[in-house]
């Protein structure tokens, strides 16, 4: 069945606020934060929280001049900001243009850069670099269309940004998250209702049954 959100990231809040959380993960949730309202007031929770207990912390001694390094940081990134950067020169592309904010640029810079991969009929993958070590994927079903059934070499963490699918757990629409491991196997697909757009997170490929798996052997992958 679909997770709650505040169930199933309750723990990760905290590590945004804090800025320890992998990016791959900051992602998914910055994007499941524009889709539910929960999530959106969970991660301020945990700003505020994180807030508080940086307040409470004993202040440390600073080095010599470290005020005056640090207004020259914040000159340089508010000139970094000023600059043209990438998202001048993204590719135009309709469907990916609307996506949310946090999603839309590195799927547009992955799509200038490699394009789509055909994963299977009606299956599109889009691999994004988030500078994490972590697979980050964006999925085009379309309805009807079938993912190839597989499991897991790892944990994995769906999220459904737009459409729908449905697979032997349940029906998942926007701002739900299917989270698998590798005793799972399933065959996620796509909902009558429109095209689905979904963000995977996971910490180890996928791994294929069938003929989809005898293949994916043979080519050592």
């Amino acid at each position: 069945m679909p997770t709650s959100p505040a169930s199933a990231f309750g723990e990760l809040y905290s590590a945004y606020a804090a800025g320890r959380l992998d990016p791959a993960f900051a992602l998914l949730l910055e994007t499941q934060s524009m889709l539910r309202p929960q999530v959106r007031q969970a991660m301020a929770v945990g700003e505020t929280v994180s807030g508080l207990m940086l307040e409470r912390d004993q202040p440390a001694a600073m080095s010599a001049n470290s005020g005056a390094r640090a207004l020259a940081m914040i000159d340089e990134m508010e000139a970094a900001a000023r600059a043209p950067d990438a998202a001048l020169r993204l590719p135009e592309e309709p469907e990916l243009s609307e996506l949310p904010e946090p999603l839309r640029e590195p799927a547009l810079m992955a799509y200038g850069d490699m394009g789509w991969q055909n994963l299977a009929s009606g299956i599109r993958r889009l691999g994004l670099d988030v500078g994490s070590a972590l697979e980050v994927e964006l999925y085009r079903i379309q309805p009807g269309a079938r993912v190839p059934r597989h499991t897991h070499g790892g944990q994995e963490f769906t999220l459904v940004v737009s459409g729908g699918f449905t697979d032997e757990t349940g029906s998942y629409g926007p701002g739900d998250m299917a989270i698998n491991g590798p005793e799972d196997t399933h065959q996620p697909v796509g909902d009558a209702d429109g095209i689905c757009y979904a963000l995977a997170v996971r910490d180890s490929g996928l791994r294929f049954t069938g003929v989809m798996g005898l293949v994916q052997r043979l080519l050592g992958k």
